[in-house]
Formats: C-alpha cells, sequence, structure tokens
C-alpha cells in the first residue's frame, strides 16, 4: 500500500531554514542536502518502515531517516504519513515533541 505524504507547516519551514543556512556558504550544497531529503521523503510514501524508529520517543510510528547530518521526522498515519520536522541530528527531539498531536 502506498501512503500519501504530507508535510506540516513547521517542517517545511525547517526545511526552509536548512536551505538559507546551508546557502550562505554554499549553493550547491543547500541544493544537494533539499534535493536529498525531498528524496527521501518519497520513498517512505511506499516503504513507511524503512526508517528506524526514532529512540528517544519509542513509539513505532515515530520514524526518521538519516540525510547527511539531518534527521527527517515522520509519524505512520492510517492512509498517510506526516512529516513533522527536519532536524539537524544534534538538536533535541524533545524539542519537537509536540508536533506529533493529532
Amino acid at each position: 500500500m502506498e501512503y500519501q505524504v504530507t508535510w506540516s507547516p513547521e517542517a517545511v519551514e525547517d526545511l526552509e531554514s536548512i536551505a538559507e543556512y546551508i546557502d550562505r556558504d554554499s549553493s550547491y550544497y543547500a541544493q544537494s542536502v533539499i534535493s536529498q531529503v525531498l528524496e527521501a521523503s518519497r520513498k517512505i510514501k511506499e516503504f513507511p518502515l524503512i526508517g528506524r524508529m526514532v529512540p528517544e520517543i519509542g513509539d513505532e510510528n515515530i520514524r526518521e531517516r538519516f540525510i547527511y547530518s539531518y534527521r527527517l521526522v515522520y509519524k505512520i498515519q492510517q492512509q498517510r504519513i506526516l512529516i513533522v520536522a527536519v532536524i539537524h541530528g544534534k538538536r533535541l527531539i524533545e524539542n519537537i515533541e509536540v508536533r506529533f498531536g493529532e
């Protein structure tokens, strides 16, 4: 079964902030990171369990993929996958837990 992938407004903001930050030094690398994040989000609609369970959360339905030093965090729901955050790997996940609410 193929899921519908949707992005939370916060996750879109995360991605835009990352692009702006990297672009200060290199437009090429900014584009590369964003392309890889988007590609990973497309793959999870077919294979939602491809990501690992987020260890700090411990919920089977909240998973993540690593792209460079960033974590693409998503929640598997009925017929859709909600991208909830794109954060740096060193950022604490507790700061985004409020995004998992319905």
